[in-house]
Formats: C-alpha cells, sequence, structure tokens
C-alpha cells in the first residue's frame, strides 16, 4: 500500500495537535514524544489522513537534543534511529533537521507546550505528523 511506503522514522518524531496533552519542555535535553495525527500526500495531490502507527510510525520517539538522536523506544522492539543534523533553541521553540535514506525531515516543538509539528519529505512523496512531546530521563 502506497501509505506505508511514505512514513520514516522522522515522522514518528512530529507531533502536535489539539487532542494532544503537552508538558513544557523548557530546558529539558531529553523528550519523549508521541504522534497523534499523521497526514501523507503525494506529488498527484492525493493525501490522507490516517493513524500515525498505521503508516508505519512509531507510538513513541525519544529525542536526545545532547546527543542528537532520535530513536525509538525499548518496548517497541523496533530499534530504529536517526541522528540530528541540524538543531537549534531559539524563540521558545526547539528546532531539529536531519536526513537519511532519501528523506529529509523537519521537527518544530514549541518548549512551553511540548506540542510537536514534523514534516518529512522525500521525492514526490510528503508527510505531516502533530503530537506532542515530554520531558524524560534526566531531563525530568
Amino acid at each position: 500500500m502506497r501509505r506505508g511506503a511514505c512514513v520514516t522514522l522522522a515522522v514518528v518524531l512530529a507531533a502536535g495537535g489539539a487532542a494532544a496533552r503537552a508538558d513544557d519542555v523548557t530546558g529539558a535535553q531529553q523528550l519523549l514524544c508521541t504522534a497523534v495525527q499523521a497526514t501523507g500526500c503525494y506529488e498527484d495531490g492525493d493525501c490522507f489522513q490516517d493513524l500515525p502507527w498505521n503508516l508505519n510510525v512509531p507510538q513513541f520517539i525519544q529525542v536526545d537534543l545532547v546527543g542528537k538522536r532520535l530513536s525509538t523506544t525499548k518496548a517497541s522492539g523496533e530499534n530504529r534511529s536517526t541522528p540530528i543534523e541540524y538543531l537549534k533553541r531559539q524563540g521558545g521553540l526547539i528546532v531539529l533537521q536531519g536526513f537519511e535514506g532519501g528523506r529529509a525531515f523537519s521537527f518544530v516543538i514549541t518548549e512551553a507546550t511540548g506540542m510537536l509539528s514534523v514534516a518529512v519529505a522525500r521525492e514526490g512523496r510528503g508527510v505531516v505528523v502533530f503530537g506532542a512531546c515530554t520531558p524524560a530521563g534526566a531531563s525530568r
């Protein structure tokens, strides 16, 4: 099915939506994020919404801002990980970007609310994921 092909680890890292609950992540160095809603589109204009996990997006993603790495949780059994190539904290936002496996990803996390928005692009396809983050690990 075409839908599963457009989802990547980076998409999982995306999150943010009115239905999500999030926390203030200001100053946190480790985050745990969950995807709430995902939308995929193809260059022909065909777009669809689905539950993130139906699009191969992990339910939870760990964001290590010090080690600059995104990864799935141990409980997921997926052992997926990708480096963060660009990281910037400015104006109450955390911006993460990277490129892996022919896919470019960009995350924006609002520090005051923990709300997350992610975009993933590859040739002829794109995915947007919304979700929420909370401080994790030593950040708590």
